[in-house]
């Protein structure tokens, strides 16, 4: 499953990624790697305990890049 997460780098440079799709799935790393990493997991949390709990899970998301000539 793909879904879209924000990566923004704080004061400190402490990476902060979240999942929209999935309200306070948040995570953080010292790196972008690791910052990545962890979400990875809190994502597998996050669906688990949706499942357990018998929730719906959000599709996974598609994209498209479309390229427009003018």
């Amino acid at each position: 499953m793909k879904y879209r997460v924000l990566i923004e780098q704080d004061e400190d440079g402490v990476f902060i990624v979240e999942c929209p799709s999935l309200p306070g799935c948040i995570s953080q790393g010292k790196t972008r790697y690791e910052a990545l990493q962890n979400i990875r997991d809190a994502i597998r949390g996050y669906l688990a305990s949706l499942e357990k709990h018998g929730e719906p899970i959000p599709p996974s998301i598609e994209e498209e890049i479309v390229e427009v000539f003018s």
